[in-house]
């Protein structure tokens, strides 16, 4: 068996994924401006879902702490996550990253930035999602493909 030093393989983080797609979509507001202003019930709500993602976000990271697994995807896992919100999600970090450019367009009536969570789902998967489940299917074999098979990847 070969030396896992190198973990899924992962070369460009997914965070930056959805900072890049959020810039871009900053970009597009600048050239294109969508005159638009959410009532104040509708931006409290953004800020409570880019909390929600913040809090969400760092439980996440706690839970891979304390299982003694590495969260950055160009790192080696050492065990699987099924408890918990990853017995409802296989990915449920990244259902985190989407609550910030969701919560902060909502408190900041953007729909540009809004708009870039597709794009920013779209791209980690190519970049990210692809290669760890392959890893993961080669590392953990039936038990990782049966838990495909109970977990939905998003929701």
């Amino acid at each position: 068996m070969e030396k896992d030093v190198n973990g899924a393989g992962v070369k460009i983080p997914p965070p930056a994924i959805f900072i890049l797609f959020m810039l871009l979509a900053y970009l597009n507001g600048l050239f294109v401006p969508i005159a638009i202003t959410f009532a104040a019930p509708i931006t409290y709500l953004g800020l409570g879902i880019l909390l929600a993602g913040l809090f969400l976000l760092l439980y996440l990271v706690y839970q891979f702490r304390k299982a003694k697994t590495a969260v950055e995807p160009w790192q080696p896992t050492s065990s699987l996550i099924k408890t918990g919100i990853y017995a409802y999600s296989r990915n449920p970090i990244y259902l985190a990253f989407c609550t910030f450019p969701v919560g902060l367009g909502l408190y900041l009536s953007d729909l540009w930035l809004i708009s870039s969570v597709l794009p920013s789902c779209i791209g980690v998967y190519y970049v990210a999602i692809r290669a760890e489940e392959a890893y993961l299917t080669r590392k953990f074999g039936d038990e990782y493909l049966r838990y495909q098979q109970q977990v939905r990847r998003w929701i």
